[in-house]
């Protein structure tokens, strides 16, 4: 097995700590804490904070190295390489002051990043529930960076300690990082350690420092004062908003009464969430109120109560009986049984409290998702306006600073610098996969890869990504005939892949593995699974592995048919079906108009024709947000990556 990672001189980290007074304490990263999992077979950087002019020493395993804090407290050594195995004990002596860090690993450590379909949690996914019952690992760990942000890069982080694989805590684990590190330790048979520092939502400019964006020091400042700036405005709006509002017991449910009057409350829009009505920035509790009519006999049968999808908590009520709750489930439907017990004939009331910790907040979802069905009767729709006022809110634009150049990178991976790493997993797009910013993402991932390897000091740190997805967006741009025109989605997959050309890269096909009606897949088993024979291949020199779909490499035009030649491992070009004749394929002539292709497997290349194309001159692949018909396989059942054999 081959290992990746060299780490150079640490004197980059006199521009990452601050100066501290000279009666500072001892101070490690928070990575160095009991339970942690450091990397094998190469020199371990160790460095924290000290006493000005403290003579700071490190023992691990009788393995020794020593420094000297400067004028300004900062001190970084390194450590000889050190073989698997464990458990040690790491002792830093600054002084008469000691750390002693225990229960220490060495092993694999991989740096899980991204946004929310990293970020899952083992507990939401489809093998949820198999997967902590199973979990039983103390030589698999997991350290979570807490979501943080800071305009300037930190030198600390804002939280985060070790966590074994144990059925306690697997359920708040990366579902994809866990399924990753998993399947290494089967095949490694060492201790595999994930870094988990991912936020829903992010877009990859949060992830990239001011030189990968090509920012100097005057444009970034520029931008985050007109950032601040908006958010000051925000802000102040939603509170003017509030202000006729005072604050109630978030717990009460004072609100749920159907005799309240409620005619002081604002009108609101359900479903949407309230931080896209005028409430930007708010997070904690509010109430929703509506009512509906009923016959005597529809309320002697009782109904179902559907109120879409809430973010992130709620309790129901109608004419003030209690009839649902769900507790953090911001993407699940709502459907509450409702007994004849609390229903009555004429106007029924329904009070909804719902709580939310962060993002959009409120009752969400489609409108067909909010109704009230009486037993044996026709659904009604409840969609439209409800009355809507706070209980307990605070309001702050910090939450979507996933948005922000920098900010993420700042508080959420410089701190993690120069942590020895085997490599990084990343699962991100989705926030970029716009008709702005899905071409554009080419640059701007390539840019962050080589910037992230360059501050590590690792040009060959092996880089592993899942390519987005297949889902229904509803971006695709399509003619009349149905046929797409544009695809943000599929140019965003083409983007990721352009990354290819990188060395020490791999990429985990996922077109096959989404959903349609989800942006968040359940299964994550598939993903860390495809990660990992990646990983085997790029990282731990598996050679012969099959470790990855079918490529496109060239094209050929023979009379009225365009000849694909695929570079596909152990020479297989198959269907997920088994058939001769894939599908997903489209051709076109030179007016760049696509049709459908009717395509065929000869050997290790796709044979393409169209009726509707006499002279095809450029071809495409699985070319939509949701390519669900395309079943182009290779070895093992991986799917070929979408693609086009021209840029138009």
């Amino acid at each position: 097995m081959k290992h990746r990672i060299v780490v150079g001189t640490l004197a980059w980290l006199a521009l990452a700590l601050p100066a501290i007074a000279a009666d500072a304490k001892l101070e490690l990263p928070l990575l160095f804490t009991d339970g942690a999992v450091l990397q094998r077979d190469h020199a371990l950087p160790v460095w924290g904070q000290a006493a000005p002019g403290a003579r700071v020493q490190v023992e691990f395993d009788g393995r020794k190295a020593q420094a000297v804090a400067g004028a300004d407290g900062r001190w970084s050594l390194q450590l000889p390489a050190h073989p698997a195995g464990g458990p040690y004990t790491l002792l830093v002596h600054a002084g008469n002051e000691e750390k002693r860090i225990g229960d220490v690993l060495v092993g694999e450590v991989w740096l899980a990043s991204g946004q929310s379909n990293m970020e899952w949690p083992v507990a939401t996914t489809l093998h949820g529930k198999e997967d902590i019952a199973g979990a039983s690992d103390t030589s698999l760990r997991h350290f979570k960076v807490p979501k943080s942000w800071a305009a300037t890069p930190q030198a600390q982080l804002a939280g985060g300690h070790w966590l074994p694989a144990t059925a306690q805590n697997v359920g708040e684990f990366s579902a994809a990082g866990y399924a990753f590190a998993r399947e290494l330790r089967q095949v490694l048979g060492v201790p595999v350690g994930i870094i988990d520092s991912t936020w829903g939502g992010s877009s990859i400019e949060a992830w990239m420092d001011a030189s990968m964006l090509g920012l100097d020091a005057a444009a970034l400042e520029a931008k985050m004062a007109t950032r601040r700036a908006a958010d000051e405005r925000v802000e102040a709006a939603t509170r003017a908003r509030l202000a006729d509002w005072t604050p109630v017991d978030a717990a009460s449910d004072a609100f749920a009464s159907p005799q309240l009057d409620d005619s002081g409350w604002a009108a609101i829009t359900v479903p949407s969430t309230w931080e896209a009505q005028g409430y930007a920035g708010m997070n904690g509790t509010a109430w929703y109120r509506t009512r509906f009519e009923l016959s005597a006999s529809e309320a002697a049968a009782g109904a179902v109560l559907g109120l879409g999808r809430i973010d992130d908590s709620d309790v129901a009520w109608v004419n003030g009986q209690r009839v649902g709750a769900t507790s953090n489930g911001y993407d699940v439907p709502r459907v509450y049984k409702v007994p004849a017990s609390a229903l009555r004939a004429g106007l029924n009331t329904v009070a909804v409290r719902v709580e939310d910790t962060g993002g959009g907040g409120g009752i969400a979802g489609a409108p067909a998702e909010v109704f009230i069905e009486p037993a044996g009767g026709r659904r009604r729709p409840l969609a439209g306006d409800w009355r809507f006022r706070t209980a307990a809110v605070t309001v702050s634009t910090a939450d979507d600073k996933n948005q922000v150049d920098t900010v993420l990178f700042n508080a959420m991976i410089h701190p993690l610098q120069p942590y020895a790493l085997a490599g990084v997993i990343w699962y991100q797009g989705e926030a970029n996969a716009t008709p702005a910013g899905a071409y554009r993402y080419r640059d701007q991932f390539r840019a962050m890869i080589e910037g992230w390897r360059a501050q590590w000091q690792a040009p060959a740190l092996p880089f592993l990504w899942a390519q987005l997805a297949a889902f229904g967006s509803g971006d695709d741009r399509r003619d009349a005939a149905g046929i797409v025109l544009d695809s943000p989605w599929a140019t965003l997959r083409e983007s990721q892949s352009a990354a290819l050309a990188l060395p020490a890269t791999g990429q985990a096909v996922l077109i096959d593995a989404g959903n349609s009606h989800d942006i968040h897949p359940r299964d994550k088993h598939v993903v860390g699974h495809r990660l990992a024979l990646a990983a085997r291949h790029v990282a731990y020199g598996e050679q012969d592995l099959v470790h990855r779909g079918p490529l496109f490499r060239t094209v050929e035009t023979k009379g009225g048919e365009l000849v694909l030649r695929f570079d596909a491992l152990q020479g297989v070009l198959a269907t997920r079906a088994g058939g001769s004749a894939p599908r997903g394929f489209e051709v076109a002539g030179a007016d760049n108009r696509f049709h459908p292709a009717q395509a065929r497997i000869v050997g290790d290349t796709v044979v393409l024709r169209s009726k509707a194309v006499a002279s095809p001159e450029a071809a495409r692949y699985a070319w939509s947000d949701d390519p669900a018909q395309a079943d182009l396989v290779g070895a093992d059942g991986l799917p070929a990556s979408p693609f086009r054999t021209r840029a138009w």
